[in-house]
């Protein structure tokens, strides 16, 4: 069974920083392509950012390209989020998620296609 397991959310002014990861157990992590999305309270669920896979392309949430940078470590199982500039509208509960599908690059913006989740970790931005 693959485990998430998020860390580094908290309490940062507007145009600050922080970064997130998300420790993945398991054999296989270069395998899955590796999405973070973040939910605000009562907003659906949203995409943020994905590594793919087979190509290590990365691809953005328009409003945060440019400010939000996804990086991957396959030797140590981690994903991770550095978040700069960070506006009030960011605040949320950032997840990590994991797919072992091939997928299109429309579909990697899909919640629906990630098989594996974490519990998320609180980004609380303030003005």
């Amino acid at each position: 069974q693959v485990q998430l397991v998020e860390s580094g959310g908290g309490l940062v002014q507007a145009g600050g920083s922080a970064r997130l990861s998300c420790e993945v157990s398991g054999r296989t992590f270069a395998q899955y392509t590796m999405g973070w999305f973040r939910q605000a309270p009562g907003k659906e669920l949203e995409f943020v950012a994905v590594t793919r896979s087979t190509d290590g392309n990365l691809y953005y949430k328009d409003s945060v390209k440019g400010r939000f940078t996804i990086s991957r470590d396959n030797a140590k199982n981690t994903l991770n989020l550095q978040m700069n500039s960070l506006k009030p509208e960011d605040t949320a509960n950032y997840v990590c998620a994991a797919t072992g599908r091939r997928l299109i690059i429309s579909a990697m913006r899909d919640a629906g296609q990630y098989d594996y989740w974490g519990q998320g970790t609180q980004v609380t931005v303030s003005s």
